[in-house]
């Protein structure tokens, strides 16, 4: 009898927590990126399909933000929406994953930055990331109190996302993050959506968010919104549980 095929080998971790904010590491990790397994945070489409699939419609035009190695866009192409655009700042990696899924012209892999996205206003009826808001967060020092650094770079990243999503758009973003951290950053007025949250996972879950542009923010979302660099108290200690992800930044991304 066969003995069960070994796990894949973990990916190198970066030797401090911001390095997962640095396009050098990415590139590093990706370098064998065409041979290797895909990588998926919080889980793959499966995990979150049910969920995820009402806000879809098979003619939008969709928009992965840091795709890295994951699966997700080509599981949105075997689930019925094919028009899908796929960035990140790893040429490396997107050189990849253009490999690996040529024989799929209607998936598309560019290389791009999330803070300046190349494409023209209106491009996109759905945006979606998948931990990339956790990564940019990773190098924070403290859980409760976010740096006007950070606070910035994800405006950025926000920004061009509400900037590139058509009116009645949806955003979609999955993370580690509970929304007493990350529901104040999606909270901001100039984005111009609404804001919804839900969970998922079995034993630990993981936190999904549905933004909708054009929707409005509720007085309570505004409140907590107004209070992004103010100081917090924390309430409850940070839980730095772990599902199906190895990833040592997973404990200091409660943002």
């Amino acid at each position: 009898m066969a003995s069960p095929a070994a796990p894949p080998p973990l990916p190198e971790l970066p030797e401090q927590n911001g390095g997962y904010c640095e396009v050098q590491y990415w590139d590093q990790r990706y370098q064998d990126a065409a041979d290797c397994a895909p990588y998926e945070w919080f889980g793959d489409f499966s995990s979150f399909r049910a969920i995820v699939e009402p806000e879809l419609r098979p003619e939008d035009r969709i928009l992965v933000l840091g795709c890295g190695n994951s699966a997700l866009s080509y599981e949105l192409f075997l689930g019925g929406f094919p028009d899908v655009t796929s960035v990140d700042y790893s040429s490396v990696v997107v050189a990849a994953m253009r490999v690996r899924y040529a024989h799929v012209p209607s998936l598309r892999w560019e290389t791009m930055d999330v803070r300046a996205l190349s494409f023209p206003s209106g491009s996109f009826d759905v945006v979606l990331e998948k931990g990339v808001l956790d990564a940019l967060l990773a190098g924070e020092r403290d859980p409760w109190t976010v740096s006007p650094e950070a606070a910035h770079t994800v405006d950025q990243v926000l920004s061009e996302v509400s900037r590139v999503l058509v009116p009645g758009g949806r955003f979609i973003s999955l993370t580690f993050a509970a929304p007493h951290f990350r529901s104040r950053h999606y909270a901001q007025t100039g984005y111009g959506w609404s804001l919804r949250h839900t969970t998922y996972g079995s034993g630990f879950h993981f936190h999904l968010y549905f933004m909708h542009k054009g929707g409005e923010l509720s007085v309570a979302q505004i409140a907590l919104g107004a209070k992004l660099l103010a100081p917090t108290s924390p309430t409850t200690s940070p839980c730095f549980l772990q599902d199906s992800d190895h990833e040592d930044f997973l404990s200091a991304i409660q943002l």
